[in-house]
């Protein structure tokens, strides 16, 4: 496994809030030159068999994967995991009780809509997904476009989905030590997702670099769909600071939503150890 490989370890198909099957995904990121490959559903790892297969069948190597959400610093942050035992038994509880309040808060969430003239949004959601454990804001978002109130998803979140906007009803997640102890408990490594991404001083931000480490975490993703040039180069620079190895992912969602397709990233920047020379012996 080299550190020029197109590898993509950040996914999401309809097992949590994206639009493609498993299947389809392994299909896309073969078509795009994937090599190595992961399917992070949120909360969830019920799609990975589907996606070991499809992988293989495809011609690509697979890596176990899932991006757990996190509260740290009254910010919901998204820890990827890789190269766990699927069938962990800690990881699959601790999951089930992190999605167990996702129905209560789509409830709460849907009723705000409500009062602001969008009637029906819990059931509107819940089409684009059948599982209420797994409701999620994007599910939301999708039905508010359906129905007209917005043009498309970013706008949704723009008007009604994020803190002091009709819509928004925050979640407590797992703690970063729960988290990270899944995953790697489980045999695998835990890894911060899109970093950029978070509203952190630069204290706070040094806080869950050094917490996260702490706790066993070891890895960062420094090349992702929604990181620019620079921020790739930053987070390169943090990933040293660290001691972190680099991961590389699209966090693709859907052909219609996400800006950056499965294996269409830059690579790694020189210099870093990629995540999957830490997870050889996982790699399948």
């Amino acid at each position: 496994m080299t550190a020029v490989m197109n590898a993509d370890l950040h996914c999401h198909s309809v097992v949590s809030d994206g639009t493609l099957t498993p299947e389809e995904l392994a299909e896309r990121a073969a078509g795009n030159g994937v090599e190595l490959w992961a399917l992070t559903d949120h909360d969830e790892i019920g799609g990975q068999h589907r996606a070991a297969a499809a992988a293989r069948a495809n011609g690509m190597k697979y890596l176990t994967g899932t991006e757990i959400s996190v509260t740290f610093a009254g910010e919901t942050v998204h820890i990827v995991g890789l190269g766990f035992d699927a069938g962990d038994t800690r990881m699959l509880e601790g999951l089930t009780a992190t999605r167990g309040g996702r129905e209560a808060r789509a409830r709460e969430m849907a009723a705000q809509l409500a009062q602001v003239g969008i009637p029906g949004a819990y059931e509107g959601a819940l089409k684009y997904v059948g599982n209420p454990e797994l409701i999620s804001r994007t599910h939301f978002a999708r039905f508010l476009v359906e129905v007209g109130a917005c043009k498309d998803t970013p706008e949704v979140f723009r008007k009604y989905l994020t803190e002091g906007k009709p819509g928004y009803v925050p979640h407590r997640w797992a703690s970063l030590k729960d988290a990270v102890q899944w995953i790697t408990l489980g045999g695998g490594i835990a890894v911060i997702a899109h970093p950029a991404r978070y509203k952190f001083t630069a204290n706070e931000e040094y806080a869950l670099f050094s917490e996260f480490k702490a706790h066993g975490g070891r890895g960062v993703e420094v090349v992702t769909g929604s990181h620019t040039a620079a921020e790739a180069t930053r987070y390169a620079g943090t990933a040293k600071e660290f001691g972190l190895a680099a991961s590389r992912g699209s966090d693709f969602h859907s052909p219609d939503e996400s800006h950056t397709d499965l294996g269409k990233l830059p690579p790694l920047p020189e210099g870093l150890t990629p995540v999957w020379e830490l997870l050889a012996d996982r790699i399948r």
